[in-house]
């Protein structure tokens, strides 16, 4: 069984569509860390895809803020603009269906999938010290998560944390071996929104049979996904910033 694992698409349709003619072939599940709506423009899209192709999703705390389980006060203004967008143009049904996702972390084959740090789903998993603290509580080796949209993660071993670095800018792949004596927390990035400096989505492969992780980043039509947010009266820094990965 091979998994395509994403992240943060944040209804961002044309980095969607790119990752997954990126990953034509190469997988047999999809499993999603979180936040598949908020800052873009096609929710709508998203949601019905996810629905229909994604085995295993929890929840981010836009899809929280986007169903109205969350306060959005502390949200930015920019991002609050987006989630009351968001609010306004989802159905009841989309809005219940992103009400219902689990709080992760959640089990899947043999690896759990979460959206922030697995004793806080809405904490930024940023550096090696809270990933060494928190390892110990999952219940599995093997864990994804996204929620800081920066591909990468940690590898935890008994003596140590090593950070995992994203896909270099002049490169499309690299392949991480995991190991029987470490904890990984695997980060793909951000589909819809990297913010590590590369503009191109950003996901990855994780074969359990080959104990693989392949970091991959696909370019998208950006100017189509920024001009939908202009479109859409969405605040233009959200388009604005595609463009740098920041």
């Amino acid at each position: 069984m091979r998994y395509l694992v994403i992240s943060d698409i944040h209804a961002n349709l044309e980095a969607l569509r790119a990752v997954l003619d990126s990953a034509r072939g190469e997988h047999d599940r999809v499993v999603s860390c979180g936040d598949l709506v908020g800052y873009g423009a096609d929710p709508v899209a998203v949601l019905d895809w996810t629905r229909e192709n994604v085995s295993q999703v929890v929840r981010g705390n836009h899809d929280k803020a986007c169903a109205g389980s969350e306060d959005i006060e502390w949200f930015s203004p920019a991002a609050r603009s987006a989630a009351l967008w968001t609010i306004a143009v989802l159905s009841p049904e989309h809005a219940a269906y992103l009400r219902n996702l689990p709080k992760g972390p959640v089990q899947a084959d043999g690896f759990q999938i979460l959206h922030g740090a697995p004793l806080d789903e809405d904490e930024y998993l940023v550096n090696p010290v809270s990933a060494f603290e928190q390892a110990p509580v999952l219940e599995s080796a093997i864990a994804f998560f996204g929620h800081t949209h920066v591909q990468g993660g940690f590898r935890c071993h008994p003596n140590g944390v090593l950070r995992i670095p994203p896909v270099r800018a002049e490169e499309r792949e690299w392949v991480l071996n995991l190991r029987d004596d470490e904890t990984s927390l695997i980060n793909p990035g951000s589909v819809g929104q990297p913010r590590d400096g590369d503009w191109r989505a950003a996901y990855c492969l994780y074969s359990p049979e080959e104990r693989t992780v392949t970091y991959r980043r696909a370019a998208y039509d950006l100017l189509s996904a920024q001009r939908k947010i202009y479109a859409a009266g969405l605040p233009h820094i959200l388009a604005e910033r595609l463009s740098v990965g920041r």
